[in-house]
């Protein structure tokens, strides 16, 4: 079942609130809530690459804008949200105790094998791929990313491939020569063949979850570098179709939000 995460301009639009609301109230979506500080209210900080990253803002602030965007979503869609993924994947260092205050269940924030501390974000690049609690009490849980390494030294991959950042042509050398590729499961910069092999991976190296994401700009040609003409449209839809047709022959079916946490609670 698809999550829409939903940001301060879509909660707001009420275009939006019927699609998504109509999906919601039919039980064929869900909604959850993600924070793009620069965008969201109250508008107090100086926008800039930092803070960019809400979990770089005062914690303060952070509650403020995460508890406006969660209410209007509330409001709007008509459900609680109980899951989050903060815009950009930027957590902060109290980002999940306020989720866990707040009613959220699960956290997808952490793109696993992702460095992102070079524009001043957060490092992901040695977190768990596998969904993890975040606090001792277990009231949130991590669902990562799915992000997998392939290559004949894939079972390396997470104290090589962290190099790449330092040596830029290193990571092209390794995936040239198929000795080590990070693919992620997204339609965005990541060809069918890759993602099909990603998810070959991925049951083999026995994930319980796999996480698809994409941002929904691509679903209209122009609005993003993955997809900027009507046969990349095209493109990614097949890319979609072919997915979703090999998860179905790998014996991988579509989970819930609901369904997740009960498995944990089991």
């Amino acid at each position: 079942m698809p999550v829409y995460l939903v940001d301060w301009p879509i909660a707001t639009d009420p275009l939006a609130r019927e699609i998504i609301g109509d999906a919601v109230r039919a039980g064929t979506a869900e909604v959850g809530v993600q924070l793009h500080p620069w965008v969201n209210p109250p508008h107090t900080e100086q926008v800039n690459a930092h803070h960019s990253y809400a979990g770089n803002l005062p914690v303060e602030l952070e509650e403020a804008k995460f508890r406006k965007l969660r209410d209007t979503i509330e409001e709007g869609f008509g459900t609680l949200p109980r899951i989050y993924r903060a815009g950009r994947y930027g957590l902060g260092p109290q980002t999940a105790k306020l989720l866990s205050e707040t009613g959220i269940a699960i956290d997808s924030s952490v793109r696993a094998r992702y460095d992102y501390s070079a524009t001043q974000g957060p490092d992901y690049a040695r977190h768990p791929v596998t969904p993890y609690w975040t606090d001792p009490d277990h009231k949130l849980i991590e669902l990562p990313l799915t992000t997998v390494f392939w290559g004949l030294l894939r079972q390396q991959g997470g104290h090589v491939f962290p190099l790449t950042t330092r040596f830029p042509r290193l990571g092209g050398a390794l995936s040239r020569l198929g000795l080590l590729e990070r693919i992620g499961l997204t339609p965005e910069g990541v060809s069918m063949d890759e993602a099909l092999r990603a998810i070959d991976i991925a049951i083999d190296d026995q994930l319980p979850v796999l996480v698809l994401s994409f941002h929904s700009p691509s679903l209209a040609a122009g609005h993003t570098p993955y997809v900027r003409t009507e046969a990349d449209l095209d493109a990614l839809y097949d890319w979609f179709r072919g997915v979703y047709a090999y998860l179905d022959t790998r014996g991988v079916r579509p989970t819930t939000v609901e369904e997740i946490m009960a498995s944990v609670d089991a």
